[in-house]
């Protein structure tokens, strides 16, 4: 098994990072001008995460040590994502082959710890939010799995992330394989906004304990602990976002601060794509969001099924 480290790559992740904050602001400004609001200002999520660390932490005392380990879990987890992204074009920080399975296992490792916590609460709004969380997600999880079935056959039978990017058959909008990337863009698109839980499937701006998946699950969580959710939420819809965005553009430009202004350019139109379709789109019954993530599974494997060679 090959593995590579790169230093320049890790000092772009940790540029990239610092604006995973900044880029949930573009999503709140785009939807509160669709609102005719002026809206919070672009750093409020900065200034949220900074208001978290500053205050303690308050446990139940039905709480166990479970629910103090999954905030760092969750954190942990979907920064690992992070560090086997070629973002911009540039290689990961780690790399090896095989790690494209790793990767969405790490997901699922961070989501059984937050639903761990949730139930930990003994509360049961918060095993309903999980139970919905854990259902959802499996139907997801389908769809992710065929993805990566179908870059395995456009890319050669490669098993490394960054090599669908990079390597010698590159898998993106640009490709000879170009009308099987756009379902596959709208599949990932759905998903993006399944496991980030926003509108349609879920509404992080809710209140409403009995409509909330993802933000039941953590309303017991406080200061530092809930910062930390916070993060890691920022780098599971970068991670996504940051994915589509590769599709989308081939960065083969030979100038690396173009590729880089080019990239966060994309991913700034996706995120405030997202502020669209959540300004102009209703959340779906609860009936009606496994259709949803479902369609995006007949999608790709629609576009599976158009790559095998007839025998």
């Amino acid at each position: 098994m090959e593995f590579t480290f790169s230093f320049a790559s890790l000092l772009l992740l940790l540029v990239v990072f610092s604006l995973a904050p900044l880029f949930m602001g573009v999503i709140l400004k785009v939807k509160a001008f669709f609102g005719g609001k002026q809206g919070a200002p672009l750093l409020i999520k900065y200034y949220t995460l900074i208001k978290l660390l500053r205050k303690g932490s308050v446990y139940s005392t039905s709480t166990t040590f479970i629910f103090k380990l999954g905030p760092i879990v969750s954190f942990v987890t979907a920064f690992m994502l992070l560090l086997f992204f070629p973002f911009a074009g540039l290689s990961p920080v780690l790399s090896f082959h095989g790690d494209v399975i790793m990767l969405f296992y790490l997901l699922g490792l961070g989501r059984f710890f937050t639903v761990l916590a949730a139930l930990d609460t003994a509360s049961p709004f918060e095993g309903m939010g999980a139970a919905r969380e854990v259902f959802f997600s499996a139907l997801a999880e389908a769809t992710i799995f065929i993805i990566l079935v179908l870059f395995f056959r456009l890319s050669g039978g490669s098993l490394s992330f960054a090599e669908y990017f990079s390597g010698n058959q590159v898998v993106n909008l640009w490709s000879q394989s170009a009308a099987l990337i756009i379902l596959v863009l709208i599949a990932l698109f759905i998903i993006l906004l399944t496991e980030n839980s926003r509108v349609p499937v879920d509404d992080p701006a809710t209140h409403l304990e009995l409509t909330m998946i993802h933000e039941v699950m953590i309303l017991d969580h406080s200061g530092p602990d809930l910062a930390l959710i916070e993060m890691g939420s920022f780098c599971k819809m970068l991670f996504y976002s940051a994915f589509i965005t590769c599709m989308l553009y081939p960065f083969h430009t030979g100038i690396a601060v173009f590729n880089f202004i080019i990239f966060i350019t994309i991913m700034t139109l996706l995120y405030a794509g997202i502020g669209l379709v959540e300004s102009i789109t209703a959340r779906y019954k609860m009936d009606m969001v496994p259709n949803f993530i479902l369609t995006s599974f007949a999608l790709v494997f629609f576009a599976t099924i158009l790559t095998m060679e007839l025998v």
